[in-house]
């Protein structure tokens, strides 16, 4: 919105023209949604508090979390109002992919606010039923895949790049819409499922979220395109801004999610957060890349999957609790060690995939 703001203003005053620099509104974007955080944080969570808006906590679960019942979650609508303001303050709105991610987003954000709600304030503990749930993951993640497919300027834009390689990109045509929709709702869940110790997920989102945000910034700059040998996607750029200002939301909600948390961020933020970093990726070409830097978000997801696995086809448990977090909880890790040591395991990982741009 400042973008045209500042474009009129120009014709008057040319140090307006400073807002038209893409780094700059990026960084203001960071500020921007971070200040909205540390602002709207205490009111939102007074309020939660006020209509008694508290976790739930499973009795079958590490013994240290039933301290934690009560505590105000759904906090993950801070996050989304401040990534929201902030990118409708500083990006360009004529951009097509930035509606876009800001559909993704608060359409799965408002798939776990009805999941949430059913849990916390009608105390239905199975919230939205599952089948539900994933079927309405199911149309954002399809919706966006085809809007995606359909405006596709150039077969860059639908090829299946391979990191690491210069000349490897996959045709996929049509399957795009098939690798999409999977990346989507995939990184929803898989960020989900790790958010279950305080600020486990948000830090590992925003430090993926950053380098997503690098790999748009290239990727809509013909000049560096080129030179490190990815597809040129004319536009992408401005998701810079959009993960600037998710970067800035989610530094904000660790203020009060840190160990021990004040809020819980609930599926609200947790679905919305994975399919906003499942799209951008996706957007940029990078899906596989996304698959290394979320590693964490994997391990997590795979724990699970083994987990359920194993304990139908042979009646035994591979870990003692699935996610992974929990099993080193119950092998005696305290909190605050697991979510450091994954956070580090996030930083290796984030590196690697930057490492990317140009080991080819």
């Amino acid at each position: 919105m400042l973008v045209w703001i500042s474009e009129y203003l120009a014709q008057y005053y040319s140090a307006f023209n400073v807002v038209q620099y893409l780094t700059l509104r990026a960084i203001l974007g960071v500020l921007t949604a971070l200040a909205i955080c540390l602002w709207l944080g205490p009111l939102m969570i007074n309020r939660l508090r006020h209509y008694q808006i508290g976790q739930a906590v499973r009795d079958d679960g590490p013994q240290t979390h039933l301290s934690k019942a009560g505590t105000p979650t759904m906090g993950g609508a801070l996050i989304l109002v401040a990534l929201g303001l902030s990118t409708l303050m500083w990006a360009n709105l004529s951009n097509h992919y930035v509606w876009i991610v800001l559909a993704v987003t608060f359409l799965f954000g408002a798939v776990g606010w009805v999941d949430d709600y059913r849990k916390v304030v009608e105390k239905n503990p199975r919230g939205l039923p599952a089948r539900w749930k994933y079927l309405w993951q199911s149309v954002a993640g399809a919706g966006a895949a085809v809007v995606l497919y359909v405006t596709a300027s150039g077969p860059a834009e639908v090829q299946l790049i391979v990191p690491f390689f210069k000349e490897i990109a996959l045709d996929l045509g049509p399957l795009f819409i098939v690798l999409t929709y999977f990346v989507i709702v995939g990184s929803s869940n898989a960020v989900n499922l790790t958010d279950g110790l305080d600020g486990l997920a948000i830090m590992p989102t925003v430090m993926v979220g950053g380098a997503l945000g690098i790999f748009a910034y290239a990727s809509g700059n013909i000049g560096f395109a080129e030179y490190l040998h990815i597809p040129y996607i004319a536009g992408a750029g401005e998701l810079m801004v959009f993960c600037a200002a998710l970067a800035g939301a989610g530094l904000g909600f660790l203020w009060f999610n840190t160990y021990p948390a004040q809020v819980f961020m609930g599926d609200v933020g947790a679905l919305a957060l994975g399919a906003a970093l499942g799209v951008v990726a996706v957007i940029v070409r990078q899906e596989i890349v996304l698959f290394i830097m979320g590693g964490v978000f994997v391990m997590e997801t795979v724990s699970v999957i083994l987990q359920v696995a194993s304990f139908k086809l042979t009646g035994r448990r591979i870990f003692r609790m699935a996610p992974l977090h929990h099993h080193f909880e119950l092998k005696g890790w305290p909190e605050p060690r697991v979510i450091v040591r994954f956070w580090i395991i996030t930083l290796m990982l984030v590196l690697v995939g930057l490492a990317t741009l140009k080991l080819r």
